[in-house]
């Protein structure tokens, strides 16, 4: 059996909410023992809401938190924690892996996802759309992908938080479209 846990963590992004699922094998075990299944930043297009039933539970985030405090102080460049399984359509998660190959840094183009996922030429749209449903933000790096022009182009948790997290990671000022 499966509970669906959740927590709110303070960030430079705002409070952020994180969702995980906890098998009862899970139970018991050393905080950290949830696999992630959502974190969203406050007024996210297509984020998680608090569901009746949800249980909230910080210390099953614990090392999630920590990751993310040390990623925001600039003392980490990756994430390492178990995320739930099952989640997206087969070409969602070809398209989310690219994403977390993205060194901490760097950008893409959206043109270079839909290439490594063999997307080409009308592609692209269903890329951005796939990228676009990411259900975790920054732990899974989609904000390290930008126009073919170098433009800031569509982030679920706004331009401005897109910015702050290039900007955080050393990415070049880059101008909105």
């Amino acid at each position: 059996m499966t509970t669906t846990v959740y927590a709110r963590v303070g960030s430079p992004l705002g409070e952020l909410l994180l969702v995980g699922e906890e098998s009862a094998a899970d139970v018991g075990e050393q905080a950290g023992g949830v696999r992630l299944r959502s974190l969203s930043v406050p007024g996210q297009k297509g984020g998680a809401v608090v569901e009746d039933g949800w249980r909230c539970a910080p210390e099953a985030f614990t090392e999630v938190s920590r990751q993310l405090e040390a990623y925001f102080a600039g003392r980490s460049t990756r994430f390492d924690v178990p995320v739930a399984e099952g989640l997206g359509t087969e070409f969602q998660r070809r398209v989310w892996a690219v994403l977390e190959s993205i060194p901490y840094g760097s950008t893409v183009s959206y043109g270079e996802v839909a290439a490594q996922v063999g997307a080409s030429g009308a592609g692209v749209r269903a890329v951005g759309t796939a990228i676009g449903r990411n259900p975790l933000l920054v732990v899974r790096p989609c904000h390290r992908v930008i126009g073919a022009d170098g433009a800031l182009r569509g982030y679920a948790g706004g331009l401005e938080r897109k910015k702050l997290l290039l900007g955080l990671e050393g990415g070049a000022e880059r101008s909105e479209p």
